[in-house]
C-alpha cells in the first residue's frame, strides 16, 4: 500500500487506484450516513414544529434514540440480505465491515448533537440549537452529494447536473417530511 493511500483510505479521500471492494465499502459508509442524515433531518423538523413546546431534553433523547434505532435496523438489514445473497452467515471481516458501516455513520451528528447538547445546559436557545443541529444535517447532505458526485468521473458540468439532481432530491424529501408535520 502506497504512503499517500496509508494516510488517506478514507470515505472521502479514496484512493484512485482503489479496489471494487474497497469502494463497494466505501459506498455503503457513505449511504448509511445518507439514512441517518436523513432520519435525523427528519426527527429535528418533528420536533420543530412543535412551537413552544420545545424541550431540548427530549429532542436530544429522542435524536439519540431514533439514529440507534436506525443504524440496528440498518445492521439487521445487512445481516439478512448477505444471509440471504450468500446462503451463509458474514465472515468476522464481512462482519466487521457492517459494524463499521454503522458505527461511522454516527459521525454526521456530532454537530447536531452538540448543538442540541448546547441547548440542554441553557448554554443557548432551545430553537437556536435545533435549527444549528438542522443547518448542519443539510451541510452534510451537501458534502456527501459532492463526495459522491466528484468519484463519477463526470466532466465537469454533467457533475454539477448530477450535483443539482441530487439537491433537489434532497429538497423534495425534506419537503416530504415537513409536509407530514
Amino acid at each position: 500500500m502506497s504512503d499517500e493511500r496509508a494516510h488517506r483510505s478514507d470515505d472521502i479521500h479514496l484512493p484512485v487506484d482503489a479496489s471494487e471492494e474497497e469502494r463497494r465499502q466505501a459506498g455503503d459508509r457513505l449511504r448509511e450516513r445518507i439514512y441517518v442524515t436523513f432520519t435525523a433531518l427528519a426527527i429535528l423538523m418533528a420536533m420543530n414544529s412543535h412551537g413552544e413546546a420545545l424541550d431540548s431534553p427530549t429532542v436530544l433523547w429522542t435524536l439519540v434514540i431514533s439514529v440507534i434505532g436506525v443504524l440496528l435496523a440498518g445492521l439487521a438489514s445487512d445481516l439478512v440480505s448477505h444471509m440471504i445473497v450468500h446462503n451463509t452467515l458474514p465472515s468476522a471481516a464481512e462482519f466487521r465491515h457492517m459494524l463499521a458501516v454503522s458505527s461511522r455513520a454516527l459521525g454526521v451528528l456530532v454537530v447536531p448533537l452538540i448543538a442540541v447538547g448546547l441547548a440542554v445546559f441553557d448554554v443557548i436557545e432551545d430553537r437556536t440549537g435545533l435549527i444549528v443541529a438542522i443547518a448542519a444535517l443539510i451541510a452534510s447532505l451537501a458534502v456527501i452529494a459532492r463526495i459522491a458526485v466528484a468519484r463519477t468521473g463526470l466532466s465537469g458540468w454533467r457533475q454539477l447536473a448530477v450535483l443539482l439532481v441530487l439537491v433537489a432530491l434532497g429538497v423534495l424529501v425534506v419537503f416530504l417530511e415537513a409536509l407530514v408535520h
